[in-house]
């Protein structure tokens, strides 16, 4: 069974109950989806970035998601770095480096041999061997397809 890495953007819809990714996430058994620490810290930057009156909820909210994930798949930027070297060397290489988080998300995904789960998956699509899913695109063509009917 496959294996996944849940990038920021989709963790966030995870929270807010978008597009039926519980039931996807349900689907692909919990258990094979990690998050990075980057993505722990990006989740935190939104909730100290929202506005003062929403911050503490959100935080609940946060906290409630990241019970989901135990420290065992919580994964650690300093288990990438080598990979995140070599991704970054060989995408200056062919000019098209991308951001920074994106880049260690990807070579997160790499370095532990995970799909990557994302809306933008443009942002990694030059990352050599990444592996990549968009599950909000797929619920929208399966509710079209539906709605077609």
């Amino acid at each position: 069974m496959s294996r996944y890495l849940l990038d920021t953007n989709i963790c966030i819809h995870l929270m807010k109950g978008d597009f039926d990714l519980d039931n996807k996430v349900e689907q692909v058994g919990l258990r094979n989806c990690f998050i990075s620490e980057l993505t722990i810290a990006e989740l935190l930057y939104g909730i100290a970035n929202s506005a003062p009156d929403r911050q503490a909820s959100n935080r609940l909210k946060l906290d409630k998601f990241l019970r989901l994930f135990p420290k065992t798949r919580r994964l650690a930027l300093a288990d990438v770095l080598e990979t995140y070297a070599a991704q970054k060397a060989q995408l200056k290489r062919i000019g098209r480096l991308q951001g920074e988080f994106d880049m260690l998300i990807g070579s997160t995904a790499l370095a532990f041999g995970l799909t990557l789960v994302t809306r933008n998956t443009r942002h990694f699509a030059d990352i050599l061997g990444l592996a990549l899913e968009d599950w909000v695109a797929e619920q929208q063509a399966a509710d079209e397809s539906v709605n077609a009917k």
